[in-house]
């Protein structure tokens, strides 16, 4: 049984964030437009050349990145191969806390601090004379994301970076345990460990900007530029139009058929099939590799080693295949970021990130031009034996677009529910940082609002608020760039389809380059050039988020699926 195509890329990503080496000169950079930082195909100034300060910034910092990395693939081990019993993984834990003392310490070394604020002197001397030279306005951005990184990491002792690395191994192997078994109660102390940790260090970030609320100072971590004032804007539109929306679809006669998505499908072809897909649209297996985990993922191990994960159960195949083509778009977009290795070229945003994998696995993954192309691959994969699978692409289409208006699992959940599923954990860990709800009291929270939101009951706990990794990961404020990134591949895909007129006739062939390099243009490429969602919309498409672009997708596609006025 595969989620249905959400991700978990975590521990990774906090990681990255503090990503910053460079095995190429400044100078050498391709970057894009922005008021701040301008394209460049050819630079005058080698700023490296100019200061001495900066050249040994990154150097000290190329340091940290190897730290990182390394850390990176232990973590991937744990999720993906070691044994998951407590000794290894207690061993694993103190392993990825010595590496995160280190990097942390290295990280926060005053001479780091000392080179950039010597770096950003020489840049200043140079803009006066050079202010619109394109590689000095990349050098400023470099450092503006570095003074942050280095701000925000020197604000947190070396024992609560250590303390916070054990505990997200000590807690995410808590969580599995208590989703096993169904006891919440066993995982609520570690639990409240990753909330108070969560908040110790977002008050530390935070400072004296007492104006800025604890969660979205979490927030920032996730979807930098993004205040949570304008996330609750956009969510009760969302919410205030899908409500009635939903009841309307529920009590249509109209459902689509679900027979071509059960029987028995044999796991290594369902593996066989993904891999044909996801890298005919344009995952490289040369730079990263396809494994299996309990929750799907995708982790960046360095620019060019980049994995994802699926899961698969062998009484459907529909959540194997979204799961790996969504982690696919993720990875597609680690892949596509520029190579220098710094900050400045890793994802903007978790909402951004989600944009890339919503992308793919909706707007690619659940179109009617897509089952044109992916029929004949699946046919051959499961028309086997005695399993006859012969559904046509339109059955196809209709049956994995199907709304399954008792579905428990966010993962598993259908487009069209899925943004309440999100806003429910929005409001319910916003609550809790806030000393409005205990830890104690969230499965109770969770049912009450499943049933308002969704009218579900839910069952147990591990169906309910055990079902999901991040808060095990101390990722607080994660779960709202989910719907951020709903709405971003929504508005991508209208202005996609503006660009290329003729897109479904290439899903249909079987021809995903000009999609994945109109992606790239306008997406990939400017990693953390521009400072938030908004102003990456703003300038490559010409408007900020609008989340019409999204609630209309749906309505486009569920109002003739179930035959509604």
């Amino acid at each position: 049984l595969i989620l249905s195509a959400r991700h978990v890329l975590i521990s990774a990503f906090v990681t990255q964030r503090s990503f910053v080496a460079s095995t190429a000169t400044t100078a050498q950079m391709t970057a894009t437009a922005t008021p701040d930082c301008a394209a460049a195909a050819t630079t005058t100034i080698n700023f490296e050349e100019h200061s001495k300060s900066y050249n040994d910034l990154l150097e000290r910092l190329r340091e940290i990145t190897h730290l990182n990395h390394a850390s990176a693939v232990l973590n991937y081990d744990r999720q993906v191969f070691m044994p998951q019993s407590d000794k290894p993984q207690s061993s694993r834990g103190k392993q990825l806390a010595v590496l995160a003392t280190i990097a942390h310490q290295k990280s926060t070394d005053p001479i780091i601090g000392k080179l950039i604020e010597e770096a950003t002197a020489d840049l200043n001397e140079l803009l006066k004379t050079s202010g619109d030279d394109e590689a000095l306005l990349t050098a400023k951005r470099v450092l503006e994301l570095e003074k942050d990184t280095y701000a925000k990491s020197t604000c947190i002792p070396n024992e609560l970076a250590a303390r916070k690395a054990s505990l997200e191994a000590s807690a995410n192997h808590e969580w599995v345990k208590a989703r096993q078994s169904n006891d919440f109660a066993a995982f609520a102390p570690a639990l409240k460990d990753c909330f108070d940790c969560a908040k110790e260090i977002a008050e530390l970030q935070r400072g004296d900007n007492t104006d800025v609320s604890l969660y979205s100072q979490m927030l920032d971590q996730f979807e930098m530029g993004m205040a949570s004032s304008r996330i609750d804007e956009l969510f009760d539109k969302v919410q205030s139009t899908l409500v009635p929306f939903i009841a309307q679809i529920r009590a249509s006669e109209n459902a689509p058929s679900l027979n071509a998505l059960s029987g028995k499908f044999n796991i290594d072809a369902q593996k066989d099939a993904c891999q044909k897909i996801v890298t005919a649209i344009g995952f490289d297996e040369g730079h990263g590799r396809i494994d299996v985990s309990v929750h799907p993922f995708t982790m960046s191990l360095s620019g060019a080693d980049v994995r994802i994960t699926s899961r698969f159960s062998d009484d459907e195949w529909y959540q194997g295949l979204m799961g790996t083509i969504h982690e696919g778009g993720h990875a597609m977009y680690e892949q596509n970021l520029g190579d220098s290795e710094l900050s400045l070229d890793s994802a903007l945003s978790m909402g951004v990130h989600e944009s890339q994998s919503l992308f793919w696995e909706r707007h690619i993954g659940k179109s009617r031009a897509f089952y044109e192309w992916a029929q004949p691959i699946l046919v051959e994969a499961f028309n086997t034996g005695d399993n006859k699978f012969e559904h046509s692409a339109e059955e196809l289409y209709a049956a994995v677009n199907a709304v399954d208006f008792n579905n428990l699992i966010r993962v598993e959940a259908d487009e069209l529910t899925y943004p309440l599923h999100v806003i429910l954990r929005y409001n319910i860990e916003r609550d809790v940082v806030a000393g409005k709800l205990d830890v104690a009291d969230i499965p109770a929270r969770w049912n009450a609002d499943m049933k308002s939101l969704l009218d579900i009951d839910v069952p147990d706990d591990t169906t309910g608020c055990l079902q999901d990794i991040h808060w095990s990961c101390l990722a607080i404020g994660y779960f709202p760039t989910y719907l951020l990134g709903s709405m971003m591949a929504a508005q991508l895909a209208h202005y996609c389809k503006v660009a290329i007129p003729d897109m479904d006739d290439k899903i249909k062939a079987g021809e995903f380059d000009e999609i994945r390099n109109w992606l790239t243009e306008r997406v990939h490429t400017h990693g953390k050039r521009y400072k938030s969602l908004d102003d990456l919309l703003l300038a490559e498409v010409g408007e900020e988020l609008n989340p019409q672009y999204f609630l209309d997708y749906l309505k486009e596609k569920y109002v003739p699926l179930y035959k509604v006025e």
